[in-house]
């Protein structure tokens, strides 16, 4: 993003992260857009443009008890009703539109020997991200903050694979999430590295439909381990592919958002973004 862009973002991120610390106030327009450094008019058009609705609205989305009233609202289960809520504007669920292949035991044992692995730097709506390919699919994508520490990150995972920084058509295609009509896009396949018990974690995360929620127990009972939400936790803290795979969509039982590996701001963000693309009438869990 440029630098302007990336100024509105941060200033996006601050409001997000000042509404969030204060919900329980509900703080007025005014005063969130003098934390930013803005005129209550800009701040409201600039925000409205990023989020397609205005603060007040998003507020309601990101609120703690808005969590709590999504993932208690419904008897149906999250996978009972993951088929029947589409993604905004296509219709096509994000399980039918990615495609996990697990590297072969080989491949994972030999931390990415013989493996090529092409990765480039680009842009994205929260922020520029890291995404790297290997013949069969994507194998990492991960905001980029600090470009080095990123690729630090993608190397630890893959540290006898060979690396050559450029796009290639696996990326590009991976990369229109951001900017295109998802029905327009050729399914994303990936190529991850990866335990069988993080494989079936990943795989129940791609049912979470968008702008909806899931707790670390529904992940647990989804995959038929009850009693494991704290190795779920883990494997959702070791998602290699932030976005594609949505583990920001999980969150304390609760109600609160928690942690992630790309910073808890953002995951405000995405979540609060992702819900006011959707009709919150038909969000379930």
């Amino acid at each position: 993003m440029n630098e302007q862009e990336y100024i509105n973002y941060t200033r996006i991120a601050e409001a997000i992260e000042y509404i969030q610390q204060n919900y329980t106030k509900q703080p007025k327009l005014d005063e969130i857009a003098e934390k930013v450094h803005l005129s209550p008019f800009h701040f409201q058009r600039l925000f409205t443009d990023w989020a397609g609705v205005s603060p007040k609205k998003f507020l309601q989305f990101i609120s703690v008890q808005h969590a709590k009233k999504i993932l208690t609202s419904s008897q149906s289960s999250l996978f009972e009703t993951a088929y029947k809520t589409g993604l905004s504007g296509t219709g096509r669920l994000h399980d039918l539109f990615v495609k996990i292949e697990g590297m072969t035991p080989g491949e994972y044992k030999n931390k990415g020997e013989n493996l090529t692995i092409n990765y480039s730097f680009s842009e994205s709506k929260f922020g520029d991200i890291l995404v790297a390919s290997t013949h069969k699919g994507i194998c990492y994508m991960g905001f980029s903050d600090d470009k080095g520490n990123a690729f630090s990150e993608l190397k630890i995972r893959f540290p006898r694979a060979s690396f050559i920084q450029q796009t290639d058509e696996i990326q590009k295609n991976a990369l229109q999430i951001y900017t295109q009509d998802w029905s327009k896009i050729n399914k994303i396949k990936l190529h991850l590295k990866g335990t069988e018990f993080q494989l079936k974690v990943w795989e129940a995360l791609l049912k979470i439909p968008t702008g909806n929620l899931a707790t670390y127990g529904n992940i647990a009972n989804a995959i038929q381990k009850p009693n494991a939400s704290r190795p779920v936790g883990t494997a959702i803290g070791n998602n290699p592919v932030a976005f594609l795979i949505p583990c920001h969509r999980v969150i304390q039982s609760t109600g609160v958002f928690g942690g992630y590996k790309w910073g808890k701001t953002r995951k405000t963000a995405i979540i609060g973004w992702e819900v006011s693309k959707t009709d919150v009438s038909k969000i379930t869990v």
